[in-house]
This record gives C-alpha cells, structure tokens and sequence, in this order.
C-alpha cells in the first residue's frame, strides 16, 4: 500500500521522497490545485509508460506536462505572443496552454502521443515545489482509473490506486475541484480544447479574443479530457433530471428540491447559495459519495451554463455518455 505523506506536517521528507522516488521511475500521487495527479518524470519512456500501466490509459491520450518555472517551460514549448500572455496571467494556476515542442526538448514523445505539439501547465501549491525540486517536467494527468471520476482528496486516490503506488502527498482537499482549462492558439486564433478550473470570460479578456469552441464529435485528439466518455461513475447518469426515481441518487443545485427526492438514496447539493465555484469544488467528490451507495443511476438536476457551468456540464455530459 502506498506511503502516505502530509506536506503541512514534514515537507521536507515529502520533497524528498517525492523526488527520490520520481528519481527511480516511478509515479506519485501529486497535489495540485485542481485535482490530484499521478506524476512521473515527463523525459523518461518507463516512467511514462508507469502512468499508462496504473490508470489503464489509452497511450493515443496525452499527457500534460507540468513545469516549475517559464525557464523550465520555454525549454520544451515555442510560445506565441498570445500563449505567452496568457502565461504571465495566468501561471502558475489552472490554465495548460497546448503550444509547438521545442527542438530539443528532453520532455518523451510517449507524453505527447506522437504529436509535434506540446500540453504545458504550471502548477500551484506543493506541486510546483515538488518539480522545482525535481529539476524536470512530470507528466501528470488524474491520479484515478482511466475514465472514471478524478479524485480531489489524498483519500480518493488510496482508494482507487494506493495499491499500484509507493507514495501520496496529502495536501488536504484540492481547491479548485476540477481539471485545468486547455487552450490552443492555432493560426492566430485561440481555441478552447477543454473548460477547466479557469473560466473561459478571464481566458478572453487577457488574449483580447474570442474562444472558439469546438464539436469534439471527431476531433483530433490534441489534449487530455477530449474522449467522449470520461469522468464516469461506475451508476448510470441521468442529465437536467426535473424530478428522482425511486431508488436513483440525486445531486442537486442551488438548493432547489426536486419532486420524488424523498425516495433518493441520498440526496447531495454541490452549492445550496447557487455558487458555481463552490458546485466545482465538490462535484467529483460528491459523485464519489453517490457512486458509493450502490444506486444504478446518479440523476443531476440541470447546472448554469455561465462561467464554471461550462466546465462542469461538460464532466456531467462525458460522465454521462455511453461507455
């Protein structure tokens, strides 16, 4: 079982035997600001090849490279004008930016899945300390089961991986609750690849340009969180549910109660003020807790569309997407 440190109480002995360990190839469970990650090192095949293993990942998905410092990301990525502004507002925090690989660049094709461009996100909190230490990007996306729900507690990831692990970080619950914005300026023009922990609207108003978003139905498979299916639970998922069935589970929103909740398993309010931020914070933990009871279905009864809503509607319809 994996080994359990939390960094508030021996940060130095997590930064070293994060780095020791990451030293050797292998991955941990690595806190971020957004969820929790399984991080190796981003310039090594095995320990790459490590991260597909534990998850069972598709290795045609790529991974995100996460980096210290803009010294340590323009060694690996060619940033355009509008890239490079969005990373001086945005980094470090819950933004990738999908740039060209730099020639040279140490970071292991087996983390780009082949391709000539490159996902680069500069982390907050711990993290950041851990590669600083490091000295070199790691490849880190969620720290669960490809597919299923990302965890957002040290908890969540021993549950799920604490047997194929040695070592987890535990820096209390993530804050921000749900996985980066990844965006990509291609031919002058900036598009939205997947909503995340930074809204769209602060995306816009620093690129002093309009996102473009995209059907994902066919598209290229350029960055993590773009399959179809993904986020799921292990219940069925029913979407903009306006009443519950006897024996679903139900998560609502903003305190509004639903007809036949009464009858609920259990019945969850990702934000009773109607606070989107809030509602993102607690959505994967709060499908954990329902998948937990054993229901066949996790109905949701609708979110907003505005702001965060986009990121988690967007979780909500690939949870809920046939597997």
């Amino acid at each position: 079982m994996a080994e359990i440190i939390e960094t508030t109480l021996d940060r130095v002995r997590a930064l070293e035997r994060a780095v020791d360990v990451l030293g050797q190839g292998r991955p941990i469970a690595l806190p971020t600001e957004t969820v929790y990650g399984l991080a190796a090192d981003a310039t090594r095949a095995d320990a790459i090849a490590s991260i597909y293993e534990v998850k069972g990942r598709p290795r045609f998905n790529p991974l995100i490279s996460h980096v210290s410092d803009m010294e340590m990301a323009e060694s690996h990525g060619l940033f355009d004008p509008v890239s490079r502004r969005l990373a001086e507002a945005f980094w470090p925090g819950p933004l990738t930016l999908v740039v060209t690989r730099a020639p040279g660049s140490a970071v292991h094709a087996l983390a780009t899945a082949g391709l000539d461009t490159l996902g680069l996100r500069m982390p907050a909190g711990f993290a950041r300390e851990v590669i600083a230490a490091f000295g070199k990007p790691l490849a880190a996306p969620s720290a669960n089961t490809s597919g299923r729900i990302s965890p957002t507690t040290a908890a969540h990831v021993a549950d799920d991986l604490g047997s194929a692990i040695d070592l987890i970080l535990d820096a209390g619950p993530a804050g921000i609750g749900l996985e980066s914005t990844i965006v990509k300026v291609e031919n002058g023009q900036l598009r939205l690849l997947r909503p995340g922990g930074l809204e769209a609207a602060d995306i816009e108003t620093v690129a002093g340009q309009r996102l473009l978003r995209q059907d994902s139905a066919g598209a290229t498979l350029e960055a993590p969180g773009m399959l179809a299916s993904h986020y799921a639970p292990g219940a069925a998922v029913r979407l903009n549910a306006t009443d519950v069935r006897p024996g679903e589970a139900l998560i609502r929103f903003g305190g509004m109660a639903l007809p036949g909740e009464a009858a609920a398993v259990i019945v969850l309010d990702l934000s009773p003020s109607g606070n989107l931020r809030e509602a993102a914070a607690n959505l994967f933990s709060y499908m954990k807790q329902a998948d937990a009871t054993g229901a066949r279905t996790i109905a949701f009864s609708a979110i907003p569309s505005q702001g965060l809503g986009e990121a988690i509607r967007d979780r909500l319809e690939r949870a809920a997407a046939p597997r």
